[in-house]
């Protein structure tokens, strides 16, 4: 018996995330053994990311921060201002 609380169970495909299937999909074919090396790649992948907690999103989000860094300014580069040194030295 379905409840609306089983709604936003992400799909499964087996033991999976349901976005293996696209790689499964192309393993169907095109089979090759490198294809279905690498769909076995991709399928023990996400299901490692699941262990750690994360959908593919979000690991992709850490992914993006972690090679971008935590600072992601509201301006574009173009608009921030540069740091300004007002050198109060005294006058000779």
């Amino acid at each position: 018996m379905a409840h609306w609380r089983d709604t936003y169970k992400p799909p499964r495909f087996f033991f999976v995330d349901a976005n293996a299937g696209v790689v499964l999909l192309l393993c169907a074919l095109h089979i090759k053994v490198w294809t279905i090396c690498g769909a076995f790649a991709v399928m023990v992948l996400f299901w490692w990311l699941e262990r750690l907690g994360l959908s593919f999103m979000s690991a992709m989000r850490a992914l993006r921060t972690w090679l971008v860094g935590d600072l992601r300014p509201a301006r574009p580069p173009r608009m921030m201002r540069g740091r300004i040194d007002y050198d109060r030295r005294p006058v000779p």
